[in-house]
């Protein structure tokens, strides 16, 4: 906790809102663009009495509430260690009971959109089915690793809570051996396997979007935070050159 105090110290207030200028303009680019495609494949259905377009549109909500409170909350512990304050030793508990069901909740909404608009892609199932357990074996796979090799709560940003993160080697085992950032290369193939096996125009789209969207968090939240973090010194224009390479969303 010490070190983390001492990056406190460090780190100004203007920290908070490094990158989310761009952060917010790519959300500005990319929701519309998302909604635009999802549309033509949003033709009434429903599932569990909910029609299509609200489950898409609370996924798109839940996407987006769930990456600004990522950036808020690990801007807030980097800049003012505030849920530390708060919370002492609990913080990352808590943390985790915040960003796990929002996590889960982007798989199963996806499965609502693909089942309330299944059909809609024009795609027939003898091939959509071998493309979805195509993408969706790297995915397991994937979720295999960070539980076996990684660890939940590192992966959730430990390195924001606790300096013990700090000193743990890369991970090169798993999916990891093929991609450092194996989490968002691969992980997220998940959605686009759901969104095929439902063969649902929207549900599709909607997995673009995710994975887009998880992209903007890394380069304009998570990478800077990293090269902070790891390189002692807030960035000015991005990652800290004597950083490890931010592009493995976890460097502990």
């Amino acid at each position: 906790m010490n070190e983390l105090a001492e990056i406190n110290r460090r780190v100004s207030w203007q920290y908070l809102f490094h990158g989310q200028l761009q952060h917010g303009l790519l959300v500005l680019v990319l929701v519309p663009g998302a909604i635009a495609l999802a549309e033509p494949g949003l033709t009434g259905g429903s599932w569990l009495g909910v029609i299509d377009r609200q489950w898409a549109y609370g996924l798109i909500a839940v996407a987006v509430i769930h990456q600004v409170l990522v950036w808020l909350l690990w801007r807030l512990q980097i800049c003012f260690g505030t849920l530390s304050r708060w919370l002492g030793r609990a913080d990352l508990m808590v943390w985790g009971l915040v960003f796990f069901p929002l996590l889960m909740a982007r798989p199963l909404l996806t499965a609502a959109v693909a089942a309330s608009s299944a059909g809609t892609l024009a795609i027939p199932l003898w091939a959509a089915m071998p493309l979805a357990a195509l993408l969706l074996g790297p995915a397991l796979y994937t979720f295999w690793s960070v539980q076996r090799y990684f660890g939940l709560l590192r992966a959730a940003g430990g390195d924001h809570f606790r300096a013990c993160y700090w000193t743990m080697p890369l991970v090169h085992q798993g999916a990891f051996r093929y991609s450092d950032n194996a989490m968002y290369s691969f992980g997220f193939l998940a959605l686009w396997a759901i969104a095929l096996g439902g063969r649902s125009q929207a549900a599709l789209a909607l997995a673009l979007f995710q994975h887009a969207y998880i992209w903007v968090h890394m380069y304009c939240t998570e990478a800077p935070d990293l090269a902070l973090i790891y390189g002692a010194t807030p960035p000015t224009s991005g990652p800290h050159p004597s950083a490890p390479n931010p592009l493995n969303p976890k460097h502990q």
